[in-house]
């Protein structure tokens, strides 16, 4: 019987980048690698599902082994990544049929999409079309967002690191804050990310321990702000300490339900473009308490932080992309790989499979039982699900002081189509 050669993978980044996101790609093309008599070539998309489109596919079978295992310590997209939100299979069918052309034009039968909500969503419907074309094709979502917002999944690789930048730098701020009280700064304002969940958010509170307790203020989306109630805090809290520290989403919204930090742009998937809360919040704070303030905007720093990525962030990563390939090699398709925490003391979990149509669509919210009754806190209960997540430390090399990243060759395999995609 003549040979048959194992069939291509697809691998691509998607949305905003993480401090992590490179050791789930590591996951992928390393297990990948090991099952050759199942999986051929990986490719990557060049900027993420783009790269898919137009044909602009990188072979990571031209990076040296060592190259893929330092991807693991090395933060943001190695290959890449987009904002780029396919439009349902009604509204513009044409696109979901490239990336079945292209795939087999390039012979690949399994679709990895490391990304949020929207890549999951996109995932389902390639996994569709594919069933609906008959053209054969695996598609695994997997799980990716610092917004911490995927359902089923306990927690979402790329949060912890973020969280453990956020509690960290908030504790620090807060010292510099506290030394200079007297004559100087009384309130430090530090905005995170977090357009409807106040997951980032709740990990500014976690700066704040019982032996070493430090006066924060946490402002959530999914809680109203108040003024008028939060000005009392301020208050309150600088007359009792000398100073406060606060940490505000960028998508916390007024009583009307409008963005503090609206302002009036969209991007490239028709949200809000949000930033600028924590001026606004410091303005507000000299208008009505006329007290010295400091702000800051932790945005990219946050996300890209990899020297200080949390040990059990990293592990999530590389796990869920580990689980993909074995997913996609047993056979399973429309799935994502989700941590499930087994026990908080001590913190085990295991990687279990959840239906693409389960996930697609869905945004998880701070449950209510982890914001403190007067909405500017964490509860007990909430730190218990945060404290495993940013525990741990997995430091990169370093060389002459600075961490050692490495940038891929990222070598385009040769076009196969003579036709176009216009982006």
């Amino acid at each position: 019987m003549p040979k048959v050669n194992p069939r291509n993978a697809f691998y691509a980044q998607s949305g905003g980048v993480t401090a992590v996101i490179n050791a789930t790609a590591a996951g992928i093309i390393e297990t990948a690698r090991k099952y050759k008599k199942n999986v051929g070539n990986v490719y990557a998309g060049r900027n993420g599902i783009i790269g898919a489109l137009t044909e602009d596919l990188i072979d990571t079978s031209r990076e040296s082994s060592s190259s893929i295992a330092a991807l693991r310590f090395t933060p943001s997209g190695a290959f890449g990544s987009c904002r780029y939100k396919l439009k349902s299979l009604e509204e513009n069918r044409r696109e979901y049929e490239r990336l079945i052309e292209v795939f087999a034009a390039h012979d690949i039968a399994y679709f990895f999409y490391n990304g949020g909500g929207d890549s999951a969503d996109t995932c389902l419907k390639v996994s569709q079309l594919s069933e609906a074309t008959g053209y054969p094709l695996q598609a695994i979502h997997v799980p990716k967002t610092v917004d911490n917002d995927l359902p089923i999944t306990d927690n979402c690789p790329g949060f912890g690191s973020v969280a453990k930048y956020i509690a960290i730098s908030t504790r620090e701020a807060s010292f510099d804050v506290a030394s200079m009280a007297k004559t100087s700064t009384k309130v430090f304002i530090i905005e995170v990310m977090g357009r409807h969940a106040g997951w980032i958010a709740a990990a500014g509170g976690m700066a704040s321990t019982v032996d070493t307790p430090i006066p924060i203020l946490v402002l959530f989306p999914e809680v109203a702000f108040d003024r008028e109630k939060f000005m009392h805090k301020v208050d309150r809290m600088v007359n009792e300490h000398g100073y406060v520290s606060v940490v505000v989403s960028e998508g916390v919204r007024g009583p009307q339900g409008n963005f503090l930090s609206d302002q009036g742009l969209k991007d490239a998937f028709g949200h809000a473009q949000l930033g600028g809360a924590a001026p606004v919040v410091a303005g507000m704070i000299k208008d009505d308490l006329g007290l010295k303030y400091h702000w800051a905007v932790a945005d990219y720093l946050q996300r890209a932080a990899r020297h200080i990525a949390s040990k059990t962030d990293v592990e999530h990563a590389y796990a869920v992309g580990k689980a993909a390939v074995k997913m996609a090699v047993q056979g399973d398709n429309s799935v994502m790989p989700a941590i499930k925490r087994v026990s908080n003391r001590p913190y085990r979990w295991k990687i279990e499979k959840a239906p693409l149509n389960k996930v697609a669509n869905v945004e998880k919210m701070m449950p209510k039982s982890f914001i403190t009754r007067d909405g500017f806190g964490i509860t007990k209960k909430c730190r218990e699900y945060l404290e495993p997540l940013i525990r741990g430390e997995d430091y990169p090399p370093y060389k002459n002081g600075l961490p050692v990243y490495v940038r891929l060759k990222n070598k385009q395999v040769k076009q196969k189509l003579r036709t176009k995609f216009e982006i």
